[in-house]
């Protein structure tokens, strides 16, 4: 994981990427299809950067094969939520499967974060999926912001993660109609059913901390054919 990945007929396969999701207006409207589409992000050149909007462009890079946040940026949200965000350029999704490799890079502390952000209308109005050290009521939950600071939609778990050091984790995020589940290493993490936001942007980010994703994996019906063309999976 420490060593860029190359492919042969690499270039092809990322210019046929970000013209699927580069010509994806932000706010434009799901489009369905027969079928999930998946789509595939391993990070292997600096271009497939152009596929996500994030809130601060110095604070995002692709770097040795993964997606990094340094840490976090100018960006200030409107309400009390994570200072950094990278969306997809999707569609709105509504029903979806994400799965996504997260190394967290900052140092050892309560509220040490990741997130994973789903439902995205606006800046003002989202999920997020907040994976910490140590659980309270303002970390490591699933949070809505609507049009307010979040709030968390589940009682203070018992435990968080374990992030460790130089250690990679994976994360499967699922949304069905109004129902939530995060894994974290296989584990069920979080589960809950809420409606307040429908469909909307995936994203990846943090509170205001550091790390790196890689491996995505992403899957809806809600994503336009043709996204994951040449995405090998």
């Amino acid at each position: 994981m420490t060593e860029a990945r190359t492919r042969a007929g690499h270039a092809p396969r990322i210019a046929r990427l970000i013209a699927a999701l580069g010509s994806l207006a932000v706010g434009c409207s799901s489009v369905q299809s027969a079928a999930p589409q998946d789509l595939a992000l391993d990070f292997d050149s600096a271009e497939e950067l152009a596929g996500f909007l994030v809130t601060d462009e110095a604070m995002w890079r692709v770097h040795e094969g993964s997606l990094e946040l340094l840490g976090k940026g100018a960006y200030q949200p409107p309400h009390r939520s994570p200072h950094s965000i990278a969306l997809l350029r999707t569609p709105d999704l509504g029903d979806f499967v994400l799965e996504v490799d997260l190394l967290q890079t900052g140092h050892e502390y309560g509220h040490r974060d990741l997130c994973l952000v789903f439902g995205h209308q606006d800046p003002a109005n989202f999920y997020y999926v907040h994976l910490a050290t140590t659980p309270d009521p303002n970390a490591h939950n699933v949070f809505v912001v609507d049009d307010a600071d979040r709030r968390p939609l589940l009682p203070v778990p018992a435990v968080g993660v374990d992030w460790g050091t130089g250690r990679w984790h994976h994360a499967r995020l699922e949304r069905t109609g109004a129902r939530v589940s995060l894994h974290f290493d296989g584990d069920l993490v979080h589960e809950v059913e809420d409606g307040t936001h429908g469909a909307g942007r995936i994203g990846l980010g943090s509170f205001d901390d550091q790390g790196r994703f890689d491996r995505l994996r992403l899957s809806s019906p809600d994503l336009p054919a043709g996204v994951g063309d040449g995405c090998d999976l």
